[in-house]
């Protein structure tokens, strides 16, 4: 049988730019935007948000391959002593020595995948949103020159990859999982790209960024 649901229209690097230009870097990097199921958490779940957040920024690297464009991701390693072997965007702790969220998302990019600060052109910010390991994690989304070349730290990531753009757009490829958090239960969506599983607050910020593309 043919599904009538339509696929949805892929926008160009133009039309990204366009509508992400209204995002501002948040000026209190712990400022967080709850989720919209915020109202279903445990009250130890509430606790975590309550409880001082530590401040993190992440790149959402829009990589682009001629008319494709793809999301650049990494597998973190088995040896780190949070989120080990889970799939995120690069990223991590905002040190003393960063003038603000967004530099310590490129710092931390060129640390983790060797890619440099001047190679990323900024396209504009995703809500800041909480992790249950109490950091407050502002997504920077930006394009990655052509020019730029991997260098992969194997002391945080086991390796890279990329997901086509339009996968990540298509709300066909959404799995809903029940998920424990801290004693609750909550659907969540995740997905599945050539056996990995990309889940968690990296797939809360891929929904994040399909709502702000495709103007839902």
């Amino acid at each position: 049988m043919v599904s009538n649901i339509s696929k949805p229209a892929i926008p160009g690097l133009t039309e990204i730019r366009q509508r992400l230009a209204s995002t501002r870097l948040p000026d209190d990097p712990v400022n967080i935007v709850l989720p919209d199921d915020s109202s279903r958490w445990s009250a130890i779940m509430r606790q975590t948000v309550a409880d001082t957040m530590k401040p993190a920024g992440v790149l959402v690297p829009i990589m682009e391959h001629g008319a494709e464009l793809t999301i650049l991701l990494t597998q973190r390693s088995a040896a780190l002593s949070m989120h080990a072997s889970q799939v995120s965007f690069p990223g991590g702790r905002m040190e003393e020595s960063d003038t603000d969220i967004e530099a310590t998302a490129l710092r931390e990019t060129r640390e983790e995948v060797g890619i440099e600060e001047h190679y990323v052109s900024v396209l504009g910010y995703l809500p800041t949103l909480p992790t249950i390991t109490g950091y407050a994690v502002t997504p920077i989304v930006g394009t990655v020159s052509t020019r730029a070349e991997l260098a992969i730290d194997p002391a945080e990531v086991e390796y890279a990859f990329e997901v086509p753009l339009s996968f990540l757009l298509d709300p066909a490829n959404d799995i809903v999982r029940e998920r424990e958090v801290k004693g609750q239960t909550l659907p969540m969506v995740e997905f599945c790209w050539d056996e990995v599983r990309i889940w968690g607050a990296t797939a809360y910020m891929i929904l994040e960024l399909r709502k702000r593309l495709l103007k839902q």
